[in-house]
C-alpha cells in the first residue's frame, strides 16, 4: 500500500515511519489514522521488520495533535465512536516490535497517542512539549492518563493544566525521564537510525518477547506481573538462544551513555 500521510521505508530490518504532513505541522487527520491501522498490521505481519523508528518531516514540529481543520470520522451514536488512538498506537494494534520515537520541534496534545506507547524517545534539543486542550475548553484525558505511566504525576498535571501558557523544554523532559537522550536536531535521525540497527541485529524472538512481556504486564500488580512474565523466557529462550548459537556470537565493544 502507498500512503498519503506518511512515508514508509524498510532497510536492514528497520522500518522508518515518517509523519509527512509538515504543512499541517504533522497533525493527524482521519486519513492518517486509517493509514496507521494498515501500517501497524503490516509491521506486525512482516518478520523482516525487527524495529520501527517513528519520526516526522519538516523542521517545525513532530506533531501538533489532531488536525482541527478536518473532522475525524465519528458515528452519530456516541457509544459507537472509537478513540483515534486505537489506530495510532502500536500497542493497541498488538505490535510487539520495538518502536523508537525521534522527536523535534513542537510536540503537542494528540502526539502523545504515539509517544505514550513507544518503547523510548530520543529528542532533539529544540523540542518543546505542551498540551493545548484546556486552553480551548477541552478536557485533556486520554493523553495525560497514558502519560502518567511515563513521568511523575505532578509533571503530567502541570503539562495538562497550564495549557498553552507554558511549554516543557527538551531539557526538562530529559531530567524527568520522559525522553532518554537529547541530541542536536541535525544529528537526530542518523543517531536514532544507528540505535535501531543495533537493536535490529539482536535475535528478534528475544527482542519481541522482551517488548511483549513488559507491555502486557505494565498495568498489573507486581505479583501478577511476575507470574505472567515467568512464561515469556520459558517459551522464547529456546528459540532465541538457538538463533544465537546458529549465527555465532561475538561480544560487542560497549559504549557508555
Amino acid at each position: 500500500m502507498t500512503y498519503e500521510t506518511v512515508l514508509f521505508e524498510v532497510a536492514d530490518h528497520v522500518a522508518t515511519v515518517t509523519l509527512n504532513r509538515p504543512e499541517a505541522l504533522n497533525s493527524f487527520n482521519q486519513k492518517m489514522v486509517d493509514e496507521f491501522y494498515d501500517l501497524w498490521a503490516r509491521v506486525r505481519r512482516d518478520d523482516d521488520i525487527h524495529v520501527v523508528v517513528l519520526r516526522a518531516a519538516g523542521e517545525r514540529a513532530f506533531c501538533t495533535g489532531v488536525d482541527v481543520t478536518s473532522k475525524l470520522a465519528m458515528p452519530e451514536n456516541i457509544w459507537s465512536a472509537d478513540d483515534p488512538g486505537l489506530g495510532l498506537s502500536p500497542r493497541a494494534n498488538k505490535v510487539w516490535k520495538p518502536v523508537i520515537a525521534a522527536v523535534h520541534g513542537m510536540v503537542a496534545g494528540g502526539a502523545f497517542y504515539w509517544l505514550n506507547d513507544v518503547d523510548f524517545i530520543v529528542s532533539a534539543d529544540d523540542a518543546t512539549f505542551f498540551d493545548p486542550h484546556v486552553s480551548y475548553g477541552m478536557t485533556s484525558a486520554l493523553e495525560p492518563v497514558g502519560l502518567a505511566r511515563r513521568m511523575p504525576l505532578g509533571e503530567v498535571m502541570r503539562w495538562a493544566l497550564v495549557g498553552l501558557d507554558e511549554r516543557m523544554s527538551a531539557q526538562r523532559a530529559h531530567q524527568i525521564g520522559f525522553v532518554s537522550e537529547l541530541v542536536p536536531y541535525a544529528d537526530l535521525f542518523e543517531h536514532v537510525d544507528a540505535l535501531a540497527r543495533t537493536i535490529a541485529a539482536k535475535p528478534p524472538i528475544a527482542v519481541q518477547g522482551t517488548v511483549k512481556a513488559v507491555w502486557e504486564t505494565l498495568g498489573m500488580d507486581r505479583a501478577a506481573a511476575q507470574a505472567i512474565a515467568w512464561h515469556y523466557p520459558m517459551r522464547g529462550n529456546p528459540i532465541g538462544t538457538a538463533q544465537v548459537s546458529r549465527e555465532g556470537f561475538t561480544k560487542p565493544s560497549w559504549t557508555v551513555r
